[in-house]
């Protein structure tokens, strides 16, 4: 059914008499359903005629489908008219009662609104063009999310254009929104999408990006009179129609977590590069994150963990290097082995994976390196790594620290430290890392120490405490910013040879079957 009535007439009569294509016409008066859009252009071109009684046919084209992924539309610099000019430029007719546009195989008038949007880039042609490209770079996918880029030109002559037929509704006691003309992006998605789903043969997602904000805001500013002043209503005819510039393809990212070991007291958690100079060869995430990116296809990565340990630290969390009740605890399921890390892929090419194949890249991970053990490597959505980030300052942490004291000490000078529970300290910003974090004190909890005497200067000490704990600055005090700390309990000056991270207590990602 037409969807033009009797009160559309004079608009559409208006806007076809000044070069505009059924489509615009059709937003223009309103109308907000999608069937009409979708007709082929003989279709509408003869349609809209037999409404109007012309006696001259004039060539409009359709759009079914939207660009795919990222579409920049721009004017040729020297294809559009000079916005500034008084038009004089009309339609010129031939015989069928249409006009060769130079950028396009079709013979068209190129509308003076969309600038042949709605028109040359609805064809199937075009949206073949655009999916034999998505189809050549090599994506995996399963849905598709269409993002397209339109150029501000347009803003000003839809401007333009609703002036002239608000005037003109005007003089009949009627009127014309701002907001009641059909935006064309969303005309454009109503035909486009179908097209774009049918020819990949997957659904379209109904997001868009469009960058019109700055044009939009000086449009709602400008008055009227001024406007008409600066830029000719109905807007000129243009002399070409829009040109693609390019057609970009890009896949959404895919998140990879796990849990991770360092066996090293010379690895850093992330590149170590000081005033660009790279202190070590290599880090925990590169170590991960170099097998992902080469399986994926991936351009970049974004390396996440529940906290960070210096780079003489081990994160360990096997049975053996733990204490007897900490052993029991962790074979009964409370303590997790390693580090919960995630990994964001931006752009992969490939995302299909069975649990076999990660596995095996997991495998691949551990044989490559001797300083590092991955666990439980498995796909998340995003929205999982959220339970990762709320355990960092939420959850316990094990650590195992190796510490000297300068005073002989016998088994019974640290049993006391058993005894202590839940021991609430104030810690000022370490005066190692003041040079990045701001100034703070901070209270933290020592949950419970176990110690384990050694010799009468060394004792391995057992801790459980809140996340966030500077475990090394509750050892030897750090002059005093820490209170207290090992030394003032014990009376003694202490200073920390080792430390190991045993367990992190976030239940995250799930566990895996070996």
């Amino acid at each position: 059914m037409f969807p033009l009535t009797e009160e559309n007439k004079h608009v559409a009569q208006l806007l076809f008499g000044t070069g505009t294509c059924p489509r615009c016409i059709f937003r223009f008066c309103g109308v907000d359903f999608h069937a009409p859009y979708k007709h082929s252009y003989e279709e509408l071109l003869n349609d809209i005629q037999k409404f109007l009684k012309a006696e001259k046919d004039e060539l409009i084209l359709e759009v079914p489908n939207p660009p795919l992924k990222k579409i920049r539309l721009q004017e040729l610099e020297d294809g559009i008219d000079n916005p500034s000019q008084n038009g004089e430029n009309k339609i010129s007719v031939i015989e069928d009662g249409s006009i060769a546009s130079p950028n396009s195989n079709l013979n068209v008038n190129v509308c003076n609104v969309c600038l042949g949007i709605l028109q040359e880039f609805c064809e199937k042609e075009f949206i073949k063009k655009v999916c034999q490209k998505v189809e050549a770079s090599g994506f995996e996918f399963t849905n598709l999310v269409f993002s397209v880029s339109f150029p501000p030109q347009l803003s000003v002559r839809e401007h333009a254009a609703w002036l002239l037929v608000k005037q003109e509704m005007g003089k009949q006691s009627l009127s014309l929104g701002r907001n009641d003309i059909v935006q064309l992006k969303e005309a454009y998605k109503w035909i486009t999408y179908p097209l774009f789903s049918e020819e990949l043969g997957v659904p379209i997602d109904g997001k868009s990006v469009f960058t019109r904000m700055a044009v939009m805001k000086a449009l709602n500013k400008i008055k009227e009179e001024d406007f008409r002043k600066q830029f000719p209503c109905p807007p000129n005819s243009p002399k070409a129609v829009c040109t693609v510039l390019e057609i970009e393809c890009a896949h959404g990212a895919v998140f990879v977590a796990g849990r991770y070991n360092k066996y090293s007291r010379n690895l850093p958690q992330t590149p170590w590069i000081i005033d660009g100079e790279r202190k070590l060869e290599s880090s925990v995430e590169e170590l991960i994150s170099d097998h992902l990116l080469t399986v994926f296809k991936a351009e970049s990565f974004n390396f996440s963990s529940s906290g960070r340990e210096d780079v003489d630290v081990r994160t360990l969390g096997n049975a053996q290097m733990l204490t007897p009740s900490t052993r029991f605890c962790f074979m009964t399921g409370c303590v997790l082995p390693g580090r919960p890390f995630a990994i964001e892929l931006v752009n992969p090419h490939r995302v299909h994976f069975t649990s076999q194949e990660i596995k095996e890249l997991q495998q691949k991970i551990n044989k490559s390196s001797n300083k590092i053990q991955v666990r439980d490597l498995q796909l998340v959505s995003r929205e999982a790594i959220g339970h990762m980030k709320e355990g960092e300052e939420e959850k316990t942490k094990t650590y195992s620290a190796l510490i000297w004291t300068n005073k002989v000490i016998q088994k019974k000078d640290i049993e006391f430290l058993n005894d202590i529970k839940d021991l609430k300290i104030d810690q000022k910003t370490p005066l190692r890392v003041l040079h990045r974090r701001p100034l703070a004190l901070r209270t933290r909890v020592i949950h419970s120490m176990e110690t384990h005497y050694v010799d009468e200067h060394h004792f391995r000490l057992y801790l459980k405490t809140q996340a966030g704990t500077y475990i090394k600055e509750f050892v030897h005090g750090d002059f005093g910013r820490t209170r207290p700390n090992i030394g003032s309990l014990m009376n003694v000056t202490a200073d920390i040879l080792e430390l190991d991270v045993e367990s992190v207590d976030v239940d995250w990602p799930p566990a895996l079957d070996d």
